[in-house]
């Protein structure tokens, strides 16, 4: 199967084909007019008519994609037209150029939208007969470049196949890297995916059960809490979620308002009522938003934080607040990951971004945004 540089490539030759005989045709057929002496002209004429149809008809099948199929009648009709040197005395007028033109113009443009076996035959065919037919009716005793012309059709033939080759084979190189190219895109687009789906079921497992299990390894919570056996669920049950099928939208206030009731901390929230989103990208500032709460859970020092949302399906800010200790960015460790992935890392996976100020005794703001792409 051809590739789309080949495929390209064969219907440009088709057409192009088509458009030199069509454009070639008119000077040809004048030529034969005007050097036609007075009493051939009327046998001429009707040469030159019976000439200019086919080749019309000729090339308006090649333009649809049939002519090629036609390429052994055409050869019969050029040679037709050079057999009716009989009766218009041609020969003896020295008025063949004009057949000449017309077959070599055919045995080129054959190369272009045949296979090498049919394009040689066919201008061999044509070239050969044309020159047999000229030898017949006696053209080298009158005028031996009659037919030395005639003989021409047949290397320009084969130069027009050489050249063509050369553009095939580069097409089918440009299709061969075309296709090399896209393999690799679809290896580098599978490979970012898992890369993709991995970094979330980390990010999940850091942001559910590892912190849980943390809070309560560290005594920050007791093991008996009332609340502790439901979060546990809820951890597992998102744990297995990662991965699944997903909804194509979500209410993005819904999922804020879902998280918030389990943060264990009072939360001042103001936001629209309603704000869907692509499923994924309001999961993702859900969870990023999440990490946030918990970072203020754990390390603030206060139970109370405030969250605004602001924004709609376009483009969206969300602000998450405390007034607790703070602390210094620039003394977070490298290998922590709260921060890095799973807010600035998740934000960053579906197109947005997050900040982060804060300093030692006044509080932390972190801000989510995201902007829809242009389309």
């Amino acid at each position: 199967m051809a590739g789309e540089a080949v495929g390209l490539l064969l219907r440009f030759g088709r057409g192009y084909a088509s458009a030199v005989r069509l454009a070639t045709l008119v000077p040809i057929c004048a030529i034969a007019l005007f050097r036609a002496p007075a009493e051939h002209l009327a046998s001429t004429a009707v040469v030159v008519g019976v000439a200019a149809v086919w080749t019309c008809g000729f090339a308006w099948w090649l333009r649809a994609g049939r002519g090629s199929a036609l390429v052994p009648f055409d050869v019969v009709v050029l040679l037709g037209l050079f057999s009716s040197s009989f009766w218009t005395d041609a020969v003896e007028d020295r008025n063949t150029g004009w057949l000449r033109l017309l077959v070599t113009f055919a045995c080129v443009t054959y190369q272009w939208h045949t296979s090498t076996a049919v394009g040689g035959a066919a201008a061999i065919a044509a070239g050969g007969g044309a020159v047999a037919l000229l030898m017949a009716a006696g053209a080298w005793g009158v005028d031996a470049s009659l037919v030395t012309g005639t003989m021409w059709a047949v290397p320009a033939a084969a130069l027009s196949r050489a050249a063509w080759t050369l553009v095939r084979h580069a097409a089918k190189r440009a299709d061969l890297m075309a296709a090399e190219a896209l393999r690799a895109r679809g290896e580098a687009l599978v490979a970012a995916a898992v890369r993709a789906e991995e970094r979330e079921q980390v990010n999940s497992l850091h942001d559910t059960a590892a912190t849980t299990l943390l809070m309560v390894g560290t005594g920050q919570v007791s093991s008996d809490a009332g609340w502790l056996a439901p979060q546990a669920r809820r951890d597992l049950g998102r744990l297995r979620s990662v991965g699944g099928r997903a909804p194509e939208e979500a209410d993005l206030v819904d999922l804020l308002r879902a998280d918030l009731a389990v943060t264990h901390l009072t939360v001042d929230f103001d936001g629209p009522e309603r704000l869907p989103l692509p499923f994924g990208v309001a999961r993702t500032i859900t969870d990023a938003a999440g990490e946030a709460l918990t970072n203020v859970r754990r390390h603030s020092g206060t139970t109370r934080a405030t969250v605004r949302l602001r924004g709609d399906a376009r483009a969206l800010r969300l602000d998450i607040a405390d007034q607790g200790r703070g602390f210094s960015p620039h003394d977070v460790p490298g290998t922590r990951r709260g921060v890095r992935e799973s807010i600035r890392g998740r934000m960053e996976s579906v197109g947005g971004t997050a900040t982060i100020a804060s300093a030692v005794g006044e509080g932390t703001q972190v801000r989510l945004e995201w902007r829809a792409a242009d389309e």
